[in-house]
Parts: structure tokens; sequence; C-alpha cells
């Protein structure tokens, strides 16, 4: 079998929630699984937070329906809304709540013929212009909604642009575009993303959203994951399947853009950006060799890539590779390559078979 797991320890994504809970005392929390959870496989994370998530929360109908298979009572938040009329019926049958985000859904969830009613979250465009009302167009809708038989509670939501850069002059302006709503009949909020859990109390409403945090990787660039108190759930690792000397002056990978400038060791690794590893990551970028930390040696290839191993001359064709984990938070390497961590771990293929930890 190739040498490439992504081990999951789920004992972390719980403890993970824990923190979020404790940053927000007395709230509620929606884990938010969208995207396979992100990545780490949301069966799993949903079995192993069942019966202390308050609620979960993905993108999509088909996330949604995939989680209530696991959990026939929790609550389940789509945030994106419905985008055919007939899905409305399909949410009211499997009890979900509905964020609202715009003209056309108001009009169709007002003429679906529903079993139940359902819970509905209008979302204020608060200052990102993604999704959602203004808040003259969004006090119409509360008007609109408020009492029709297809609406139960009726809730409102919003998102920050800008909550991972504290202090960000955008995150006070959507506070104040929140807050100046909630004069209006709502019966719950909802408004901390990962970000606002940790580092804005004011924002943290009757219910937080931990995402990114829950996975063990912090959402600032200037504050770690173990600073947070957070640890990480996924480790993903591999082995040396060749070393090689390689003479002074000559080059390593594809495009030749790393060249040796002494006499060097050069290790092939059993991963690659087809496993999900990141193609632009720079040579220099860390990688953990046997617990010790070496450079990347020129461009990444769809299912390896290289590591400069001269200054570990004890390694050899076997020994355990770390790519992200316990060693090497995910947040560090993505910095390395100008990204975030949310994306890096979103992108671990299906080739890579996970390993489950309790």
């Amino acid at each position: 079998m190739r040498p490439l797991i992504a081990a999951i320890d789920l004992s972390a994504i719980r403890h993970n929630y824990a923190v979020a809970k404790r940053c927000a005392p007395g709230r509620e929390a929606f884990a938010v699984v969208k995207a396979n959870a992100y990545g780490h496989g949301v069966r799993e994370v949903v079995s192993v937070l069942h019966g202390e998530s308050d609620g979960f929360a993905v993108a999509c109908l088909e996330e949604a329906a995939e989680v209530r298979a696991l959990d026939d009572q929790t609550r389940i938040l789509l945030l994106e809304g419905c985008f055919e009329a007939v899905e409305y019926q399909l949410a009211a049958q499997l009890g979900l709540d509905v964020v609202v985000q715009g003209s056309e859904q108001v009009a169709a969830l007002l003429a679906a013929p529903l079993s139940r009613p359902l819970n509905v979250w209008l979302k204020l465009d608060s200052g990102m212009h993604r999704l959602g009302f203004g808040e003259d167009e969004l006090r119409h809708c509360h008007a609109r909604l408020r009492g029709t038989p297809q609406v139960a509670e009726l809730n409102l939501i919003s998102h920050f642009a800008c909550a991972d850069l504290r202090g960000h002059e955008l995150n006070e302006r959507q506070l104040e575009s929140f807050l100046g709503l909630l004069e209006l009949d709502f019966d719950r909020r909802s408004l901390a993303n990962s970000a606002a859990i940790l580092t804005m109390p004011a924002a943290h409403m009757d219910w937080v959203r931990p995402g990114i945090m829950l996975y063990g990787a912090s959402p600032f660039a200037d504050i770690s994951a173990h600073e947070l108190g957070l640890k990480p759930a996924m480790s993903l690792s591999a082995k040396l399947i060749a070393v090689r000397e390689v003479p002074m002056g000559e080059s390593v990978g594809y495009g030749a853009t790393w060249e040796a400038a002494r006499p060097s060791r050069i290790g092939t690794v059993s991963c690659g950006y087809a496993d999900g590893y990141p193609r632009h990551a720079p040579s220099g970028t860390p990688v953990i060799v046997n617990g010790q930390r070496v450079p990347l040696a020129g461009r990444v290839s769809m299912d390896m890539l290289a590591v400069d191993l001269t200054d570990l001359p004890s390694a050899v064709v076997g020994d355990p590779v770390e790519l992200w984990g316990a060693q090497l938070p995910v947040d560090e390497l993505a910095a390395a390559c100008g990204t975030i961590g949310y994306e890096l771990l979103t992108k671990v293929t299906a080739r890579v078979p996970r390993r489950y930890l309790a």
C-alpha cells in the first residue's frame, strides 16, 4: 500500500468544540461541517459530536440530508439556503433551519406548500457583500415573513468579512449594522464565526458558528492554534520512498527550479499535489522527517515531492514524514505557501486513506 495517510484525531475535534463553548458561555453553537467537515469526514465528525453539539451547519441540502441521516434530532442550519423552490419542501421534511438571503428565496418560501414550518434565518449583508439583504430590505422581509404559516422561528444571521484581522474597522461597522436591527422581533441571532468566537465577545449573540477552529487550525495569522488552546485534528503522514546523492550544480524536479549548491542528499516523499499537498509550495517549505525539519527541494509533482536531507544524514528509505500535523501546524505550512489552513485541509483528496483515532 502506498505510504500516505491522513490520521484524524476525533478527540481533538471534541476538545475544540468545547473550547468554542467555553469562549462563548451560555451560547449555543452550530458546528460547521460543510465540505465533508473541512475534509475530515462528515460522518465521523457528526458521530463524535453527537450529544455534545447543539447543532450543525452545512452549505447545501445534500450535506444536510447526510447529517440528518446521522442525527434525527439536532438542529441543522442550511447556510446558503435553498437553490430551487422544491428544496423548501425537502428542508421541511428534514426539519432544517434555513437561511434566506435574497428576494427570490423569500418568494419561493412564501409560495411553498410545507409539511411543517421552517426555522428561518434572515441574512443581513452587514458589509461582506456576498449574500444577504441590506438593512432596509431586511426590515421589509421581516415584516413579510413574521407570522406566516411557512415560518416557525424568524432569526437574524450575518457573517464577518475581517474577523481574522483583529482591530479592522470593518468588524466594528458590521457589528453596529447587526445590532441596529435587534429592535426587530427576532427569536434567535447569530453572527460569530471562529475568529469572532475567540476574540469578539460582543458578537457572540444567541448562536455561534465554530468552523476552522473545530479542526485545530487558527483563523489568525499572528496567533497559533496552540496559543488558542486548540488541538490539531489532522496529520498528513507519508514516508521516504527513495534517497539519492545529487552532485553540486545538478537540479531536482520539474523545470529544474532547484539546484544543489553543495553535494546533496535528496529524499523522495510519497505525497504530491494529486493528494492535496499544495503544488505551489516553494522550495524551502518545511517538512518533518524523523521528527526533524528539512526543506522542500524543487517543484511538487503529482504523486511525489522532494526534500533536502543533506543536514539529516541518518535519514533512510522508509523513514516517517509529516507534511502537517502535531509537529508542523497546518497554518505554518499554509503561510509558507501563501494560502490558509482552510484550503489545505479541504483539499486532501479521496485517494488519501483516512485513519480515525478516538
